[in-house]
C-alpha cells in the first residue's frame, strides 16, 4: 500500500521526507523489521522504541513513526512525528487492512470479571443461530471454526486488524471481542468501529498498571465514551459504576440486572451444581452454567442478542444448552463425590463470587478447601485481600504460587499471608509448589468436600522468570482425584 493512504486520520506534527512510498509491512517490534517496513517507535513501560530507530533502518525500515524526530536524518527514510505513537499505530493498522471492523458487526465486552464468559456465550450462541462469527478473548481467538491461540486479552492493533480482516475474508458477520482496560489506555482499539459495547462490572484489579482505581474506571469508561450514536451500550445496573460508564456516551443506553430495575431482568429460582434455573423476562429456563455471577453473564448475552435483533425464545432455547468458557467454574467430581472446581478467579471480587456461589449450593456439612496464589509483577495491593477473602469464605486455605514471573514466589505468598487474620491462621497452610498444594488439598478432602483451585483457569503453563513451563491445574486435579491415570 501507499504510505499516504494509510496516514488517513493520523494527526501529524512534523513530516520529514516523502509520503509517496510503497509499504510492505507495519511493526513496532524492531526484531520483525524487513525491507519496506513502517516502524512505530513506541514509548513503553520497559523500553523505548526510539532507541532502536537506526537499527531498524539498517534492517530495511523506510518509514519511522515517532514522537521525537531523531537528530540523525537519513535521506532514504521518511520520518513522521506524531503526538502519540500508540494512536497512530491503531489508526494506521486499521487503514492498512482496509478497516475490517467496519465490515463486521463488532461488539466489545469490558469489565473486571465476566468478559470471557459473555464473549464466549455470544460466540457460541450466534454460531448456533447460523451465522459465521469471530471471537477475540483471553482463552482463545476464533475465526468461525479456526482456533487461534490468544497471547493477550485484546491483541495489539496490527494483530487485531489482521484477525478482523481474516474474519471478513471468510464471511463472518459478527465478532465478539473482549476489550481490556490496558487495550483502551494503550489505544489498541483505536480506529475500530463498534456497533455495541457491554459492561459487566468493575472491581479491584490492574492497579499495577493504572496506579489508581479512578484511572482504571476512566479507562473502562473511555470505551463507552467513544461509541457512536448508532451503537448500543448495555451495562450491568447491579454495579453502581454501570451508570458511570454511560454518562457521556452517544450510544443507545440499555441495562440488565438481577437485583435492580433494568431493561433486561432475571431472577434466580434455583442454583445447583447441575445448573441454574432462571426466570428471564418472564420466561423460566434451565441453564448449564452455575452461580449468580453466571446468571448475570447469561443475562448480558441475552440482552446483547435481543439488541442485535434476534428472537427472544430462540435465544433463550439456544442459551440453555450452552457451556461457558474453559476454566470458568469448571467442575468435576470423583466416585466418592469429592468435587473439584477450576476457576480463573484472580481478583478479590471474583474469588468471593465463586466462593459465595459454592456456599449457596453446598449442603453445609462438607469442607470447602481453597488453593490460591497471586501473580508476580502484577498489582501487589490485592495480595493480602485475596488471602483474606479466601480464608473468610473457606474451611481450609492453601496459599501457593500462581505465575510468579520475575518475583520470588515465597515473597508473594508472604505478602498474601499479611491478610490472614489470627483466627484464620489455624485453617491456613502455605505450600509454595503449586502441584504439591493441589496434591495436599486432594489428600485432605473427604467424600463430599469441595476443592476450589483459583487463579489460573484455562492457562496451560506456569510462568517463571520469563519461561512458560507446562502446567495445567485441571489435569493435575483430575490425576489427584483419580479421574485420569
Amino acid at each position: 500500500m501507499q504510505l499516504q493512504d494509510i496516514l488517513y486520520g493520523v494527526a501529524i506534527t512534523k513530516l520529514v521526507g516523502s509520503t509517496n512510498r510503497v509499504i510492505n509491512a507495519l511493526t513496532f517490534d524492531s526484531r520483525e523489521v524487513a525491507e519496506g517496513s513502517v516502524f512505530f517507535a513506541i514509548k513503553g513501560a520497559l523500553s523505548d522504541g526510539h532507541t532502536f530507530i537506526n537499527q531498524t533502518i539498517e534492517k530495511g525500515a523506510t518509514v519511522i513513526i515517532c514522537q521525537d524526530t531523531p537528530q540523525e536524518i537519513k535521506d532514504t527514510v521518511s520520518y513522521i512525528q506524531v503526538s502519540d505513537s500508540h494512536v497512530a499505530l491503531g489508526k494506521m493498522a486499521a487503514n492498512y487492512y482496509g478497516h475490517p471492523a467496519a465490515k463486521l458487526k463488532l461488539i466489545g465486552i469490558t469489565g473486571t470479571n465476566g468478559k470471557t464468559t459473555i464473549a464466549t456465550l455470544l460466540f457460541k450462541l450466534f454460531r448456533e443461530l447460523g451465522y459465521k462469527v469471530g471471537l477475540i478473548s483471553t482463552v482463545q481467538n476464533q475465526v468461525n471454526d479456526e482456533i487461534i491461540p490468544a497471547t493477550h486479552t485484546t491483541p495489539n492493533p496490527i494483530a487485531l486488524n489482521q484477525l478482523l480482516d481474516k474474519m471478513v475474508n471468510i464471511g463472518c458477520e459478527f465478532c465478539f471481542m473482549e476489550v481490556s482496560s490496558h487495550a483502551v489506555a494503550q489505544h489498541r482499539i483505536e480506529g475500530l468501529d463498534f456497533i455495541g459495547g457491554v459492561f459487566s462490572n468493575i472491581t479491584h484489579d490492574h492497579l499495577d498498571f493504572h496506579k489508581t482505581f479512578d484511572n482504571y474506571l476512566k479507562a473502562k469508561k473511555a470505551f463507552f465514551d467513544g461509541l457512536p450514536k448508532t451503537a448500543f451500550a448495555l451495562v450491568n445496573a447491579d454495579d453502581k459504576n454501570g451508570a458511570v460508564m454511560v454518562q457521556n456516551t452517544k450510544a443507545l443506553k440499555k441495562t440488565y440486572a438481577l437485583k435492580e430495575m433494568a431493561d433486561f431482568k432475571a431472577r434466580i429460582i434455583e442454583n445447583r451444581f447441575s445448573g441454574l434455573h432462571l426466570e428471564i423476562d418472564s420466561v423460566e429456563v434451565f441453564f448449564k452454567l452455575v452461580g449468580s455471577f453466571n446468571a448475570s453473564n447469561l443475562l448480558a448475552a441475552y440482552g446483547t442478542a435481543i439488541l442485535l435483533g434476534e428472537d427472544k425464545l430462540e435465544v433463550l432455547t439456544l442459551l440453555s444448552n450452552l457451556t461457558g468458557a474453559e476454566g470458568r467454574f469448571d467442575y468435576v467430581s470423583n466416585k466418592v463425590n469429592i468435587i473439584g472446581i477450576v476457576d480463573y478467579a484472580h481478583t478479590p471480587d471474583a474469588v468471593q463470587n465463586v466462593l459465595s456461589t459454592i456456599q449457596d449450593i453446598r449442603k453445609g456439612t462438607e469442607q470447602v478447601i481453597t488453593i490460591i496464589g497471586c501473580g508476580g509483577d502484577r498489582d501487589k495491593t490485592k495480595r493480602p485481600i485475596m488471602a483474606q477473602v479466601a480464608c473468610d469464605w473457606s474451611d481450609k486455605v492453601i496459599l501457593t504460587s500462581d505465575n510468579p514471573r520475575t518475583e520470588n514466589p515465597q515473597t508473594i505468598v508472604e505478602e498474601m499471608e499479611t491478610g490472614v487474620s489470627p483466627t484464620n491462621k489455624r485453617k491456613t497452610l502455605t505450600i509454595v509448589d503449586r502441584k504439591e498444594a493441589i496434591k495436599t488439598a486432594c489428600h485432605l478432602a473427604k467424600p463430599g468436600d469441595i476443592i476450589l483451585l483459583a487463579g489460573k483457569g484455562h492457562e496451560k503453563y506456569q510462568e517463571i522468570n520469563g519461561v512458560r513451563h507446562p502446567f495445567d491445574d485441571k489435569e493435575i486435579l483430575l490425576e489427584q482425584l483419580n479421574l485420569i491415570s
